[in-house]
Order: C-alpha cells, then structure tokens, then sequence
C-alpha cells in the first residue's frame, strides 16, 4: 500500500465512521425511530467501519473491494429511499414499512435535505474514494 491508497483509505473510514456517528446521534440522541429503509442503509454503512479501519491497520488496499460493494448497494437503497420521500408518484407505490413510515422526513434541510440524501453522500464519497484506490492498485501492477 502506498501513502496515497493508505491517505485515501483512512478518508473513507472516517466518512463511514462519521456516517456511523450521525446515524447513531439521530437515533439514539435526538429520538428517532430509524424507518426500515434507515436499517437497510446502516447494514451497509457500518460493516463498512470495521473493514476500512481493518485494511488501514494491517495495510491491505484490497478491502477496497468490499467497500465499492458494499458503498454502492448502500447507495442504490439510499437513493430509492431519497425518492419515495421526495417523488409523489413513487410516495403511492412505497412499501410500508412498519412503525415508522419510510416516506416521513425526521429532518428536511433547506427543503431537500434528509437523512437518506446525507447517507447516499456518503455511500457516494466511498464508492468514488473506493473506485479510486482500484485504479491506483491497477497503475502499481
């Protein structure tokens, strides 16, 4: 692993892990009840954590692997979740989701920002750090 993959992937750990933090603050700080899509986005989010932090100790660019997969599946559930709470013609047609519905917005920021959007950022920020530590593991080869 070279300074570059090592720098690139201790920015995606902290991103996963300020993500972790975010999740856990609305959750357990403010109150709110996470909808099933919220769990879905931190089944992705938090192995992440661990993993990252994993290849940044023991210096094994190649966790990169698992974190575009698991960074870009988060992101699908992300953005499906982002658009059934900001689309009406998807809000008709959204699952239900058990005690809290998945279309509420806990908190709307500047009128479009939400929980799902600041998770799918950083599902986002992973998957392009991740794609771009791919890269550098083909130049090196």
């Amino acid at each position: 692993m070279n300074k570059k993959q090592e720098n690139l992937m201790i920015f995606a750990w902290i991103v996963a892990f300020i993500a972790t933090l975010g999740s856990l603050y609305f959750s357990e700080i403010r109150g709110y009840v996470p909808c099933e899509m919220c769990w879905y986005q931190r089944i992705f989010m938090y192995p992440m954590v661990i993993v990252l932090l994993i290849g940044v100790v023991i210096k094994d660019v190649k966790v990169a692997y698992y974190s575009t997969a698991l960074s870009f599946i988060g992101l699908l559930v992300s953005g499906y979740h982002f658009s059934i709470q900001k689309l009406e013609a998807l809000q008709d047609s959204a699952p239900t989701c058990g005690q809290v519905s998945c279309t509420g917005s806990y908190i709307n920021w500047f009128g479009f920002v939400t929980i799902p959007l600041l998770a799918g950022t950083a599902f986002l920020m992973i998957l392009i750090t991740s794609i771009i530590i791919w890269k550098s593991m083909k130049e090196d080869s």
